[in-house]
């Protein structure tokens, strides 16, 4: 398999999700103690919000960039012509949410968060001397305080037939954070991409929890870990006649941490906004 599937609970996990996180860029997660029924309990709770009216009083925030963010002004993923066919919902511990979703949001973006720093932990004790003395600070403290880490509440709407030519649920892209987790979403799509430019479908049963490295992490440690091209695919049959929904949570540094010579977290994640069209 082109991404590792490692169990959480075995002695060998950091090990081998290191490993395949060095390999492919991304790794899958079983028997990981994320709650299922939460995240089952988010899913059915804002699929309903997405089809309400009220979602237009959370509409995004440029600045801020928390809220609901409609397809109109979803992401163009880089390098690429059609918007992404997609909403989603950005929830920040400090932003807008809204009130009946708020108490399962903030319980799964905590959880979600520690585990996050857990596996962070286990690539930073994994790193090489050459590489962790290059870092501006222990990867463990470029998190600690951020304000910045991402719950995203993503929903791909059903297929109508008549979308734009070329315009996928999402577009091939790399992400931002340093690294992301995501819950089985409720459907097929997700692929990603190896170094010969072959796509390889990603689990989405029930239970797994897929990580993958973003591009601050790889930026970070100058390339020891890739940031891998994937994307999701608009599916055919039933699938494609059904919401898909999904919950990544992007775990990012604090604004002021030094990624590199060239950049700051605050100045890579303002350029990488503005090359998706969520920033002006």
């Amino acid at each position: 398999m082109f991404v590792q599937t490692v169990d959480y609970c075995s002695a060998a996990a950091p090990a081998r999700f290191v490993d395949s996180l060095r390999q492919s860029g991304f790794a899958v997660l079983v028997r990981h103690p994320l709650p299922t029924r939460l995240i089952e309990t988010i899913y059915r709770d804002w699929l309903d919000f997405f089809a309400t009216g009220d979602k237009a009083d959370f509409r995004f925030d440029p600045a801020r960039q928390d809220g609901w963010f409609p397809a109109e002004v979803s992401e163009t993923a880089k390098g690429k012509q059609q918007r992404d066919l997609k909403e989603f919902y950005h929830v920040y511990p400090w932003g807008r949410i809204p009130p009946a979703l708020r108490l399962d949001a903030l319980s799964y973006h905590g959880v979600a968060n520690a585990l996050a720093a857990e596996l962070l932990g286990w690539i930073e004790a994994a790193l090489p001397s050459e590489v962790a003395q290059d870092l501006s600070e222990p990867l463990s403290g470029m998190i600690k305080g951020s304000p910045n880490t991402l719950l995203r509440v993503l929903r791909y709407p059903p297929l109508r037939g008549d979308e734009p030519a070329g315009a996928l649920r999402a577009a091939e892209h790399e992400d931002i954070n340093l690294i992301t987790l995501l819950p089985s979403a409720s459907g097929p799509g997700l692929e990603v991409r190896d170094r010969t430019g072959q796509w390889h479908a990603v689990p989405y049963e029930s239970g797994a929890l897929v990580v993958n490295v973003g591009d601050m992490l790889q930026e970070a440690t100058g390339g020891w870990l890739p940031s891998t091209p994937h994307r999701v695919v608009n599916p055919e049959g039933e699938w494609a006649q059904s919401s898909r929904i999904s919950l990544p949570l992007f775990l990012h540094p604090r604004g002021e941490v030094v990624l590199s010579a060239r950049h700051s977290a605050a100045s890579y994640l303002d350029e990488r906004l503005r090359e998706l069209g969520i920033r002006t």
